[in-house]
Order: C-alpha cells, then structure tokens, then sequence
C-alpha cells in the first residue's frame, strides 16, 4: 500500500491538521491500496484561504494567458493516461478500456477550455444613436467542486478546467472512495505551470463538504452524486445564498418499438446497462418493449449479456464499488423475485471470479409483469437491467414521465417521425434516438431535467453550461456623443480653446 495521501493547497502536500485518515479499498480485492486523509473544517479553512489568496492575480490574467496553461495540462493529461487509468481500475475496479476512456472523455473537457478565449467573448451592439450596449463575463471567485466516485478523472473536468479558464480559483474534494486519481492529477496541474492556490485539493467525507459549501469565500458549489444529498447540498447553498449546481441520480428509460433493429438494439441496450458495472447516471435502467417484438429483443439482450465475462481487461465487467453497493444491489433483485417478477439473466452469484474478496455481480436481467416493483423506479446503480412490455405508445410514454427523475431517455426506431413523437414528449433534459448513452459533446452541456430528482439548482455543469455557471454576465450601457453633437455643442456658445475647435471638458462634463 502507498503512502498516505495528503490535501493540497498552494501547489504542494499538506497532511490533514486533524491526523485522521481512512483506507481506500481496491474494490476488485476489497483490500486496501491506499489512505486518504479526513480532512476537517481547518483544512478546508486553508484550501479556501489559499484559493482566495490567489484570486485577485489569476483573475487578472488574459483568458488566453489561462488557456495556453490549460493546454499545457491537456497535453499532460494525454502522456500520462496510461498511469491514471492504472489508478482509476485500481480504486474504481472499472476495466482498462473504461478507465482509458474515462481519461480520454475529461481531457475533451478540458480541451474545450481550451478554446473560451474564442467562446467566451462578450457581445457589443448599437442600440440607439451614440448608445451602445456591451456584455462580459467576470468571474466568481473561489469555487468549490464536490466529485462522486464512479468516474474518477472525467467528473472533476466536467468542471474544474471550465472554471479555471474563466478566472476562477478553485477547491476540489474528490470522492474518499476514489482520491487517488486526483491526488495524481494535482501533480499534473504544478507542472502544467498553475500559480499557488489557482487549484486546491482537500479529501474527506461530509464533514470536509459541509465545510466547503459553508465557507464565506466560496462563491459557487458543484456536486454530482445521490439525489438526497444534492438535495441537501442545494438547500444549504440556496440559504447562504451561494450559486449551486447539484446533479442527482437517474432511471433512464430505453423504448423500443416493433420498428427497431433487433440486433443493434440489443447490442446498444446492453453496452448501456452494464457498461461500467452500471454505476453511471447515464445508464439503461428499464427498457420498454413496445408491441410484439418482446420474445426476440428480450432473447436477443439475455443472449450478449449472457457473454459479459467477469474482470478488468477490455469488454469485462469489474466490481461494483463496495460491499454496501452490493447488498443494496442484490437486495433490489431479490426482492423483485420474490414479487413474481422474472429472473432472466441471474448475476447474483458471480462464480468463480477473477479476485477473491471483491464486490462482483455478473449482468442481470429482470422481466416485469407488475408495474409497481420498486426496481422499476428506485435507482439501483449496478449491473441490472428491468424489462417491461406495454402495448401502446402512450403507454410507454406515461411511464417514463411518471418517473421522479429526470436524466435520460432514448427511443430506438427506424423511423424519424416515430423519434420525433417520443423526444417531442419524454421528460427528461438529455434523449437519443437509437443511442444508449445520450451523453452530449461540448459546446451541448450536460444535465438532467430541472424539477426532477437528477438536478437541483442552476445551469449544466459541462459546455457552455459551466461558462454560464462560472461568470457573472455584467452589463454595460455607453452614450458618448456624436460629432454632429459636439459641433453643436460648440457653436451653442460653450468656451473653445483659441483658435481650436475642442471643446472644453468642464463645460462638457456639466451638460452631460
């Protein structure tokens, strides 16, 4: 096991003040591969005190000056993917080939920073004669950033090079399931150029975040993670009267209607529900069949998920996150047995595994014949799929808006007014038309529904979401006065200089 890790504040190490720590558990093994610090409201005290330190000179740089020191980061980020998805099968247990991609899909994030000088500028237009109005962004301050730990690397950059680029510093407190990627990353950041105290880390759990969104000089809160504790988090920072941005969980609805390719369907719902172990807001969580194609999709996504093999390597599935995530797991789908609900695909018992200890389950698939089974609507977050068949459109569209969430949904059809009929009326903020995982690409932010258990608060937290989240948009209204103005001005009597035509700025200023 590794050294302890250490918070970090103006551009170096610095251990908790409490001296407390707690393992960090390799969720293949369940053994320990690391120590994370339980930071308390003293570290965090000196994480913002840094970042608010460092503010008034970082602000004052050129966008373009911050930029160019992101693209530094970027190119940082690319040489050392390698050894961040090392960390990232290590803490997270995905396979190698999702924690590349976990990579690769942050550094997209931080290679749109890269490109506000461009995106982020401000509008000026004419509105009236010798009146103009014009519009720039400022940024808040300190902001803080609170990171779940099912993608370790890709949720930190969904925000911090945004605010960052913008002229804010920032605090970050990454997920004490998963603090060993970002411990790595910070290093990158010091290398890339960044002055002390632009990027501050602390770890910890609850007491760390509280402090955090309770901090005078924060200014602004992101969170991803469950929807109680995005709800909470929202409520204390509407009471402080803070911006907050809180993503909370999801039951993303898959249609398929008799239309659809069977084969690619198939292919695209599985690759959604299990990918990851499941535990991704984005996933498939219930697919509904439309009609009379039930027997050969349903046989169709048992058969290929039936092939997932258990493990990190490429295409395998590796652990949930802990012991307690599969519990919860199995809990839902023993339930749903014992409801008379379908057990089509059993991946409770994950004999043999590939590691002794971890938190395996292999891919399940579940048929429904009651509406009402609570695996229906809760969210599980793990490798489990429900299916249920309705006989009309309408229906498949009442069930998906009863949801309490509001994340994603996605319609498969080969028909492009079909489509049209189901995005016209899902509720949910981001939807696909034969595609699994409608994750937008920067500039489309990313977020779920506002009013809905998947968000709270202001804005998107990726695009032009996260530009918006992290300025202030000032406005400023100019008259100066015409030529024609001025020669009339003049010639109405006002004192000119000698044998000159300048007007005297006293007198000017008095008529104005």
């Amino acid at each position: 096991m590794s050294s302890p890790l250490s918070n970090f504040i103006d551009n170096r190490p610095a251990p908790p003040i409490s001296g407390l720590y707690m393992d960090v558990t390799d969720p293949a093994t369940n053994a320990a591969c690391g120590s994370c610090p339980l930071s308390d409201a003293a570290d965090v005290a000196a994480a913002v005190k840094a970042a608010d330190r460092a503010f008034p000179a970082w602000s004052t740089l050129t966008m373009k000056a911050r930029a160019a020191l992101m693209l530094k980061f970027h190119a940082l980020v690319r040489a050392n993917a390698g050894r961040l998805a090392d960390l990232i099968v290590l803490e997270n247990g995905k396979n190698r080939t999702e924690a590349l991609a976990d990579v690769a899909k942050g550094n997209e994030t931080v290679e749109w920073a890269c490109t506000l000088p461009s995106v982020a500028q401000g509008r000026r237009l004419d509105v009236s004669r010798g009146i103009s109005c014009r519009d720039e962004r400022r940024p808040l301050g300190v902001v803080a950033a609170i990171a779940p730990f099912n993608f370790p690397f890709m949720v930190p950059m969904w925000t911090v090079p945004i605010a960052l680029v913008m002229g804010n510093t920032v605090v970050l407190k990454p997920s004490e399931k998963v603090p060993l990627t970002m411990a790595a990353v910070a290093g990158l950041f010091v290398e890339a150029g960044f002055p002390p105290g632009a990027f501050n880390m602390v770890h910890g759990s609850a007491a760390a975040c509280t402090a955090l969104m309770c901090a005078p000089a924060v200014k602004a809160v992101t969170f991803v993670g469950s929807s109680p504790i995005a709800s909470l988090v929202s409520n204390k920072c509407r009471e402080l009267n803070k911006r907050v941005l809180a993503l909370g969980g999801a039951k993303n609805h898959l249609v398929a209607l008799p239309d659809c390719s069977v084969q690619d369907t198939a292919r695209d719902v599985v690759t959604s529900a299990f990918g990851a172990a499941g535990q991704r807001c984005m996933a498939a969580s219930v697919l509904l069949i439309v009609g009379s194609r039930l027997p050969s999709l349903v046989d169709s996504v048992v058969e290929a998920a039936s092939k997932i093999v258990l493990g990190q390597a490429p295409g395998e599935l590796g652990p949930v996150i802990d012991e307690g995530s599969l519990r919860k797991i199995r809990g839902y789908v023993d339930a749903a047995e014992k409801g008379g609900a379908r057990i089509l695909l059993d991946g409770r018992d994950p004999s043999p595994v590939p590691k002794e200890g971890g938190n395996w389950m292999k891919p399940t698939v579940i048929l429904h014949s009651d509406k009402a089974d609570p695996a229906l609507h809760d969210e599980i977050f793990g490798p489990v799929l429900s299916v249920y068949q309705v006989e009309t459109w309408q229906e498949a569209i009442e069930i998906e808006n009863a949801s309490p969430f509001g994340n994603a949904a996605c319609i498969y059809t080969s028909k492009g007014g079909n489509a049209d009929w189901f995005t016209s009326r899902f509720r949910a903020g981001m939807l696909g038309v034969n595609v699994g995982i409608p994750v937008p690409r920067e500039p489309f932010s990313f977020g779920g529904l506002y009013g809905t258990l998947s968000k709270y608060g202001d804005g998107d937290i990726t695009g032009e979401g996260a530009m918006e989240f992290f300025s202030d948009r000032i406005k400023v209204t100019t008259r100066w006065p015409t030529v024609e103005e001025e020669l009339e001005f003049v010639k109405g009597g006002a004192a000119v200089a000698r044998g000159a035509e300048v007007v005297d700025q006293a007198s000017f200023n008095g008529r104005m």
